[in-house]
């Protein structure tokens, strides 16, 4: 997953071309809008990217759309379909911050409440050390200190080989609760999966339903997110033609990691969606349907801001083993475009600077 900004790296071509509007458009708002499909055709250029999808969106109708690469590897299966459906990775924070903030908002706890009060387990079972002192608003930005279950020294939950076991989130605090703390509450930032974890535990116990049941419910069948979904069951996977990625293992072969355990990445991670489905939520986060000013802006986390075209552009990222997806969009929400790649090496540190390079000569050709 994400663990710290990236700088847009120079030197990619900016593309003036368009295919659903005409080159160099501009719309009512002043914006002006590049080519999507010479955009992606230029990421699958990196080395290790197997395929790339991209969709451009304003005002919620699509205005721009690409797919370069394959579905497999080497060429295999075809160019994977614009609007499918893809991990989003760390995305799924977003909603899942989105939909404990909607619980602040109807007064069911508070950002300055402490996580030992909100869910007892983590004090009465010794889950999270310090818990009693850790607040909400610090999981929210990851500063709470906690150490991740993931990573070096962690045990290997293998969510490539076992598609049976279901994690709880019990389990991950435990894999957590084992190795030594990396701060002080509220000391540093320092990214971590379990943040997450523990928020979605925390939506599920103020609710009595399922993280994925709070997702429908709050923010899918409102906004008409069809194509989205939690998965809640260990081998679940993603519905519909799409693109695969691939991990190499120790002996150099690359391992098709398409199907995961979705449930060892539940609230910080598990979500599956699709381009326009999540140009869709961040427009309503944006234009204030989901939270009011003062609560949305804790979704972002203030040490970790990142954006494109000159600051007038946001953007949200999220990354595992075989993609990377990141969404961008403007500060009014009209402008946005979603891009999606599947690889097959365990890193790309070119690929990350490419897609934000995408995103500028789509959304800010020629700045």
């Amino acid at each position: 997953m994400d663990r710290a900004a990236v700088t847009v790296a120079a030197g990619l071509a900016c593309v003036m071309l368009t295919q659903s509007v005409p080159a160099a458009a501009t719309s009512a708002a002043g914006y002006r809008i590049g080519g999507v499909r010479k955009a992606v055709d230029t990421v699958a250029k990196v080395d290790g990217v197997v395929g790339v999808i991209g969709e451009a969106y304003y005002d919620g109708k699509r205005v721009g759309r690409g797919s370069a690469g394959s579905r497999f590897l080497d060429g295999e299966g075809g160019k994977i379909p614009s609007d499918a459906r893809y991990r989003i990775w760390s995305q799924t924070k977003r909603m899942t911050a989105t939909v404990l903030l909607q619980l602040v908002k109807e007064g069911k706890l508070g950002v300055d409440d402490k996580l030992g009060e909100v869910l007892p387990s983590t004090v009465e079972q010794d889950l999270v050390e310090r818990a009693g002192d850790i607040t909400i608003l610090q999981l929210l930005h990851h500063r709470s200190g906690i150490p991740d279950y993931t990573g070096p020294g962690t045990t290997d939950l293998r969510p490539f080989d076992d598609l049976t076991t279901y994690h709880t989130w019990e389990e991950l605090s435990k894999i957590s609760r084992a190795r030594p703390r990396t701060s002080a509450p509220g000391e540093m930032y320092d990214y971590a999966n379990i943040n997450y974890i523990l928020l979605g535990a925390i939506i599920e116990e103020l609710t009595g339903n399922t993280l994925a049941k709070e997702f429908e419910r709050r923010l899918f069948k409102p906004l008409k997110m069809s194509q989205t979904y939690l998965p809640a069951k260990p081998e679940q996977g993603i519905k519909g033609p799409h693109g695969h990625g691939y991990y190499p293992q120790p002996d150099g072969s690359l391992r098709d990691v398409d199907r995961l355990n979705s449930t060892t990445l539940g609230a910080a991670g598990g979500a599956i969606s699709t381009a326009r489905d999540l140009t869709t939520f961040y427009r309503a986060l944006a234009q204030g349907k989901l939270l009011p000013p003062n609560l949305r802006d804790m979704v972002e986390y203030p040490d970790n801001k990142q954006s494109v075209c000159g600051g007038t552009v946001g953007l949200f990222t999220g990354s595992g083993p075989g993609g990377n997806a990141v969404s961008f969009t403007s500060a009014d929400g009209r402008l946005q475009f979603a891009v999606s790649a599947t690889t097959s090496a365990r890193a790309l540190p070119t690929l990350r600077p490419a897609l934000f390079q995408a995103a500028e000569a789509v959304l800010c050709p020629g700045a």
